[in-house]
């Protein structure tokens, strides 16, 4: 793996970024999930797919994720999306730009679009879960959780092999960071991809995002007995193919 970047923000805020840089490229710009990082197998592959296809990459660790500087439970969707832009502007300059959204990276690269409109020229999204803070947690939890969530302004959620801090800010600003309700009239390619058996996120989500898309050209495969993360080889191989099939 190639090595790491810093982009000091802040005198106390830094974040760890991944860059392959080419002039007058596309840039695809990996944007991860909710409590991920780069360490993955969906950053390293798409990092690998651009210096092999000669395109330019960016994929970067938001506040509080993986070895970025500040504290998980400060952060939020508009901080992340800031995050993402300040990168943007650093790295890809006025390139042109291809999101790939993982899960909750969906959601930000939606919200890229209010800057970086003129230079996106195609979106592809992997298990998408844009508004999951209100649909898929607050909405689905106990009136005792949301008690504790309200009192303690956080709340400590057990899912899988993983606890989240939930934190009462974090669903707040989810709330001024509605997408669905937008329209988006690029005349661009817009791939949603998901797991036919992601337990973490419906199917739904992916279609939801295509309908914000009123101009572009759009396609949703379902992986069949395919999981939330798509990571393994098999699934990495599919992704790049539809990948392919945006810049060309």
């Amino acid at each position: 793996m190639t090595n790491f970047n810093y982009f000091k923000i802040t005198k106390t805020k830094r974040i760890r970024y991944l860059k392959h840089m080419r002039n007058n490229s596309v840039y695809i710009v990996f944007l991860h999930g909710f409590m991920s990082d780069l360490e993955g197998a969906k950053p390293k592959a798409f990092f690998n797919f651009a210096k092999k296809n000669n395109l330019g990459f960016l994929a970067l660790e938001y506040t509080g994720h993986g070895k970025s500087s500040g504290k998980f439970t400060n952060g939020n969707i508009t901080k992340w999306s800031e995050d993402t832009s300040i990168l943007i502007k650093k790295i890809v300059n006025k390139n042109k730009i291809i999101f790939v959204g993982s899960s909750m990276g969906s959601w930000i690269s939606l919200n890229q679009f209010q800057k970086f409109k003129k230079q996106i020229v195609g979106f592809l999204g992997i298990g998408s879960a844009p508004e999951f803070l209100e649909n898929l947690m607050w909405k689905k939890f106990t009136k005792k959780i949301k008690d504790e969530l309200i009192k303690k302004k956080i709340y400590h959620l057990n899912h899988g092999d993983y606890k989240y801090p939930i934190t009462l800010q974090l669903i707040k600003d989810g709330r001024k960071n509605r997408v669905f309700n937008k329209k988006i009239d690029s005349k661009i390619k817009v791939t949603m991809v998901h797991g036919q058996k992601d337990e973490v996120v419906p199917i739904s989500y992916s279609r939801k995002i295509l309908k914000i898309f009123s101009k572009a050209k759009k396609k949703l495969i379902i992986i069949k007995n395919g999981n939330h993360s798509l990571s393994s080889q098999k699934y990495l191989r599919k992704l790049k193919k539809e990948l392919k099939f945006i810049i060309n």
